[in-house]
């Protein structure tokens, strides 16, 4: 088999790993092993990570980091921690479990790391997600996007909706999707400059855990809630202070468990007025909601190993 269609270092094929955000985050129970019930709104947005996959030797799964941008956060990760890594090793087991044929070579992954860790936008998952993907494609594996999303659930829980790439209704931890249409708009995403760890605020005993379960026509008109925002606000006060500023504007919540901050705009031009006016100690992005992923483009425009 050649490798035609891998990219090489003289050829950087980029995959997109795009950020979501949480238009809604209700908790309506605790499992008995510990994990969240939940019902949320899941919003993808054209803020991404990029990944390169280079082919390895067979059995080579790595991560390489070589003076590519992205975070000291990421660069502490252990390549064998790091979820790209576990992602394509998962990918070989589930190869091995189901009988089939092992991928032909290894893999070199590079990050290109824009999302915020600890915010809230899924981009760890995405990374993984995009990893899957891509990989399935260019190993001619043949895995379905069902068996895509299994594997990704076992890496975490907001993995499966990047893997299917859709907006959705995600329930019980987040795994259970429903499609759903959701209008463009324009969004300003403001982070405050502080980590957020999602078992923190889950572990939480202010955290609320007895949400109803609405219907999507209901948790689409309940404006938006998020129940880990009042716990978050309560231990970092940063996150406070930046939900405060940006309410100024427009109502403005949390994502996931934080720390990042949105608010929704008829226009990018709306959204823009606002950013130049964000302190500067904070970052500030002006995106766009997507209803597609774009990494399935990627998949359509880019030519199989033969």
């Amino acid at each position: 088999m050649s490798h035609e269609g891998w990219s090489t270092p003289g050829y950087a094929a980029w995959w997109p790993a795009p950020a979501k955000l949480n238009l809604c985050l209700h908790i309506t129970g605790r499992r008995t092993d510990g994990y969240h019930e939940l019902q949320t709104i899941f919003q993808l947005i054209d803020l991404s990570d990029e990944l390169t996959f280079e082919a390895a030797p067979v059995g080579v799964i790595e991560r390489r980091d070589d003076g590519l941008a992205h975070s000291g956060a990421l660069a502490a990760i252990p390549s064998d921690q790091d979820l790209c890594v576990r992602a394509a090793r998962a990918l070989i087991s589930a190869c091995r479990a189901k009988g089939l044929p092992e991928p032909p070579s290894g893999v070199c992954i590079r990050l290109r790391k824009r999302i915020p860790m600890g915010g809230g936008l899924g981009g760890g998952s995405s990374d993984a997600a995009t990893t899957l993907l891509a990989l399935n494609h260019l190993w001619a594996l043949g895995l379905t996007e069902d068996e895509l999303a299994e594997i990704g659930l076992a890496l975490g829980a907001d993995v499966p909706v990047f893997v299917r790439g859709r907006c959705a209704l995600g329930e019980g931890v987040g795994e259970r999707l429903t499609p759903v249409t959701l209008p463009e708009r324009w969004f300003l995403v403001l982070h405050p400059g502080v980590l957020v760890p999602t078992a923190e605020v889950f572990q939480a005993p202010e955290l609320t855990r007895n949400s109803p379960v609405l219907t999507i026509p209901a948790l689409l008109a309940s404006g938006g809630r998020n129940d880990c925002e009042p716990v978050v606000r309560q231990r970092y006060p940063e996150v406070a202070e930046a939900i405060d500023w940006l309410a100024r504007f427009a109502p403005a919540r949390l994502t996931g468990t934080g720390s990042c901050i949105f608010a929704s705009f008829d226009s990018a031009a709306a959204a823009e007025r606002v950013a130049a006016r964000v302190p500067d100690l904070w970052r500030v992005w002006v995106v766009r909601a997507m209803s597609r992923s774009p990494v399935f483009s990627r998949l359509q425009g880019h030519p199989s190993p033969s």
